[in-house]
């Protein structure tokens, strides 16, 4: 008899299993700062900072009325990255039930991946740091691959790597990026109710909202029974 495929969870990393947005946009000052400028980003900003360091380099330039160019967010995205390394975890906490959700999940027989959007070495030494990379089978970055999501092929390798088929598989994320992966894999998408945008994240028509990680068992059972 054939054993039934592996049925896996891929979760997104920044504004997902963890609040990164004060140590991001603390990267993304760093760069105004050395140009001349103060502090440009604050809380307001917390879901560009999600949708990553170019993101928050543009949107920077935009409120200091500066014309640029992209040639001008390549320049400083390096900077950033370098500004990002040195403070990566200085205020980056799990949201609240995170860890017991996927330790509930592993004991329940599914494998866990990350699928995210920040560099690969970035994202595995915060993970590493946070303590968690032991619970998840795999791991994909921006950079892993020539395409990042929401092309779908690092969400495919992602659930493939950790053991999983995409078929019987699904993902968990915070933004719009994360609902077009979900589409263009064809999967159903979990999208969190404890990011910037609440739960007005409802218009993006995932399959599911999640107000707390406390939900997150029964609602993977639900959507991959």
């Amino acid at each position: 008899m054939r054993m039934p495929e592996v049925r896996t969870v891929v979760f997104d990393l920044d504004g997902t299993l963890a609040d990164t947005s004060q140590d991001l946009l603390a990267a993304a000052n760093a760069c105004f700062e050395g140009m001349g400028h103060g502090v440009v980003l604050d809380a307001r900003d917390t879901l560009t900072a999600f949708h990553g360091g170019r993101a928050m380099l543009r949107a920077g330039f935009d409120r200091l009325g500066l014309g640029y160019d992209e040639a001008d967010i390549s320049r400083e995205y390096p900077k950033l990255l370098a500004a990002y390394e040195g403070g990566i975890d200085r205020h980056t906490r799990l949201y609240p039930g995170a860890v017991a959700a996927v330790e509930a999940l592993l004991r329940a027989g599914y494998a866990t991946a990350i699928c995210t959007n920040k560099p690969e070495d970035l994202a595995e030494t915060l993970v590493r740091r946070l303590g968690v990379r032991d619970l998840f089978g795999a791991l994909v970055g921006a950079d892993t691959f020539p395409v990042r999501k929401p092309d779908p092929l690092p969400y495919r390798a992602a659930v493939e790597r950790a053991g999983g088929s995409v078929a019987r598989s699904m993902l968990i994320g915070d933004t719009d990026t994360d609902r077009k992966t979900g589409l263009a894999a064809g999967v159903p998408v979990v999208l969190v109710t404890f990011g910037p945008e609440g739960r007005d994240i409802a218009r993006l028509q995932p399959e599911a909202l999640l107000d707390h990680f406390d939900d997150l068992p029964a609602l993977v059972a639900r959507l991959l029974a």
